[in-house]
């Protein structure tokens, strides 16, 4: 992995598409490792809170920092997971191997590097297999290898198992968290408040495009909720 993650800075960032504002502005840092949950209703700026900080297109207004550096400049310290990431017509195994491929990677690096992240999400034995034979559990662990397969210091998540079954979800959940004890920051929007209350450290909760608040999971799932935290948990937002 290059380097550690440190720190996300967003500083006035703003989203605009002509003349309203989609997202923003943002002043927010997260310094926290582990596994941050993205909460909001549909519509409230988590998927475009995770692109923007990816760095697939440029704020209209403000920065977005990784490490104290621009995101659209950093972007192969990180991996972005759709929720239906599309995937090659090749094997398994080619499927992970293609962005090494295209990072440069030697060929016995890229070797020993696939086989570890098909090891680790359980599809050693699929590794030959077409990806039209998987199951969309096994897509989407396979989409979740090749994204640790580059050895990023963050992995953005949007929606990872919104179309899986509750076994399918477990099994993605399960691979998340190990990718994240390797060391790997994972900032991972979810309609699932079990889901984040299950895996997150901390949540940043959106509503009409802003951050209406940003706290440790155990306040925020507590018995002494009170706010925008109090009004989004029981759906007034």
């Amino acid at each position: 992995m290059a380097g550690q993650f440190q720190s996300l800075v967003l500083k006035s960032a703003r989203v605009e598409r002509g003349a309203k504002t989609l997202l923003g502005p943002l002043d927010l840092t997260l310094t926290t490792p582990g596994i941050t949950a993205i909460l909001g209703h549909n519509g409230a700026g988590k998927s475009l809170f995770i692109k923007l900080c990816h760095g697939q297109f440029r704020a209209s207004d403000g920065v977005v920092l990784w490490n104290g550096q621009p995101a659209e400049t950093t972007r192969r310290n990180r991996s972005f997971m759709f929720q239906e990431t599309p995937l090659l017509r090749r094997s398994v195994a080619a499927n992970v191997e293609y962005p090494l491929i295209a990072y440069n990677v030697a060929k016995p690096e890229r070797t020993a590097r696939v086989a570890a992240a098909l090891h680790k999400a359980r599809l050693t034995d699929h590794s030959t297999a077409p990806v039209a034979s998987l199951s969309g559990g096994e897509k989407q662990r396979l989409a979740l290898a090749r994204a640790w397969v580059t050895r990023p210091q963050v992995i953005l998540l949007d929606e990872p198992s919104a179309s899986l079954d509750p076994a399918s979800t477990k099994e993605l959940e399960g691979l998340v968290q190990e990718i994240s004890a390797t060391g790997v920051k994972v900032l991972m929007a979810t309609h699932d408040l079990r889901q984040a209350q299950r895996l997150a450290g901390d949540v940043l909760i959106f509503g009409a495009g802003q951050v209406i608040a940003q706290e440790t999971t155990a306040a925020a799932f507590g018995t002494t909720q009170t706010g925008a935290v109090a009004d989004f948990m029981e759906g007034r937002l």
